[in-house]
C-alpha cells in the first residue's frame, strides 16, 4: 500500500471513529481512504470539513465525547489547526493528528520535507504544552506507529502527533496489520454523555483564575515529565563501534542508512541513532553515545532543527556537524555518503582521533 493508505487502514484497525479531512497535498490519498473505508465500521463517521480549522474543532468536539477521533493534513494545513491542538491540549483530550509535511515555509511546495519538525515538538500552538510526536520511517511503522498513536492519546488524554512527509505518503511497500482493537472500546470515564443522575461535567479552556490555570500547567508538566521517562523510543544501528554517529528521523533516516552500509564498506565505522519518537526525544540515549564518540552528525530534510535538540543533549560532550537539504530537495545515499567521507577524514576519524 502506498504510506497515506496505510495510516488510514492501520485508523481504522485501532478503533478511529471520527475523521475530519481537508484536502491538501501530499496527504490527499489519506483522506480520500478514510471516505471510502470508514464506514465498514459500524457508528464510524468520515466528514469533509469546510477548512483546517472546521476539521480541528470537529476533532475536538468528538473528542469531548469520549470518539477516538483524528484529523490530517500537510504543513501549512497544520498550521491552521494549530488553535485547535492547544485546546485540545488545555482540556485533557485525546487526538491523532497526521502531519505528511511537505516543503515550506508559506505555501512552499507538495515535494517532501521535514521543515515542521519545530513546529510538532515545540506544541505548535500558543500556551505551556507538548504533544507526543511519533516519527516512522517505512510504510511499516505507519501501520504500528498510528496503532500505537491511538493508544498514547487515550493513556495520557492528550493529542499525539504522526510527522511524516510527502515522500513517506506517496510510495509504496508491503504492511502487515498487526494489531486491532476490540470492537467495543471503553467510553472514558470524563467523555460528556449527558449527566442524568450525576453532576454536569464542564470542560473548558478560560478561567479567570490564574492560580487555577497554574495547576492546570502544573498537572499537565507532571504528565509530560511522565511521558518522558516511559515512553521516550528510539533505533540504533551499527552504534557499538562508531567513531561518527548520524543523528536523523523518518525517510531521512532511511537515507542515511544507505550511506552508512556504504561507508562501512568503505572501512569507515559510522553508526546511526534515529529517534522514534521526537518528543520526548531521546536525550539520554544521545548523552549516553558521546562516551563513545565525540563526532556527531546531524542530517535532515530541512535547515537544521533536531540539531538544537541533539546539541541541548550532549551538552557540550560532543561535536555536531549538520548537513540538510531543505524546500523539498530529496538527498540521495550517495550524496550523504560523500558528507560523512569529508567529514570522516576531516576529523581524522581514519586515524583513530
Amino acid at each position: 500500500m502506498n504510506g497515506n493508505s496505510t495510516i488510514g487502514e492501520a485508523a481504522i484497525r485501532a478503533g478511529c471513529q471520527c475523521y475530519f479531512g481537508y484536502p491538501i497535498t501530499p496527504q490527499n490519498e489519506l483522506t480520500e481512504y478514510m471516505a471510502a473505508h470508514l464506514g465498514r465500521k459500524k457508528g464510524c463517521s468520515f466528514v469533509q470539513a469546510e477548512s483546517e480549522i472546521a476539521a480541528i474543532n470537529m476533532v475536538y468536539g468528538a473528542s469531548l465525547v469520549g470518539a477516538r477521533a483524528m484529523t490530517s493534513s500537510s504543513s501549512p494545513g497544520i498550521s491552521l489547526k494549530q488553535e485547535g491542538i492547544s485546546y485540545l491540549a488545555a482540556c485533557e483530550l485525546p487526538a491523532v493528528i497526521v502531519n505528511m509535511s511537505r516543503g515550506g515555509p508559506g505555501l512552499g511546495s507538495i515535494s517532501a520535507s521535514q521543515s515542521d519538525y519545530f513546529q510538532a515538538t515545540r506544541g505548535g500552538g500558543h500556551g505551556d504544552y507538548r504533544t507526543i510526536v511519533l516519527a516512522p520511517s517505512s510504510g511499516q511503522e505507519l501501520a504500528d506507529l498510528t496503532h500505537r498513536a491511538f493508544d498514547l492519546a487515550d493513556k495520557y488524554q492528550i493529542p499525539v502527533i504522526i510527522l511524516g512527509d510527502g515522500m513517506l505518503g506517496q510510495m509504496m511497500e508491503p504492511v502487515e496489520f498487526k494489531h486491532e482493537a476490540p470492537e467495543e472500546l471503553p467510553i472514558r470515564s470524563n467523555a460528556l454523555r449527558g449527566a442524568k443522575g450525576r453532576p454536569s461535567r464542564i470542560i473548558k479552556t478560560f478561567t479567570s483564575k490564574p492560580a487555577e490555570l497554574e495547576e492546570i500547567n502544573w498537572s499537565l508538566f507532571r504528565r509530560y515529565q511522565l511521558i518522558k521517562k516511559e515512553e521516550t523510543a528510539f533505533e540504533t544501528f551499527l552504534v557499538e563501534d562508531a567513531k561518527l554517529i548520524v543523528v536523523a528521523f523518518g525517510i531521512a533516516a532511511r537515507i542515511a542508512k544507505g550511506a552508512i552500509k556504504n561507508a562501512r564498506t568503505n572501512g569507515m565505522r559510522v553508526g546511526m541513532l534515529r529517534p522514534i519518537t521526537l518528543w520526548p526525544f531521546p536525550s539520554e540515549k544521545v548523552k549516553g553515545l558521546a562516551k563513545r564518540t565525540r563526532q556527531f552528525l546531524v542530517f535532515e530534510m530541512n535547515m537544521g532543527q533536531m540539531i538544537e535538540d541533539v546539541q541541548l543533549a550532549l551538552e557540550g560532550r560532543g561535536e555536531v556537524s549538520f548537513y540538510g537539504r531543505p524546500g523539498g530537495v530529496i538527498p540521495t545515499p550517495s550524496e550523504v555518503l560523500r558528507v560523512i567521507s569529508r567529514l570522516y577524514h576531516q576529523k581524522g576519524l581514519e586515524l583513530g582521533k
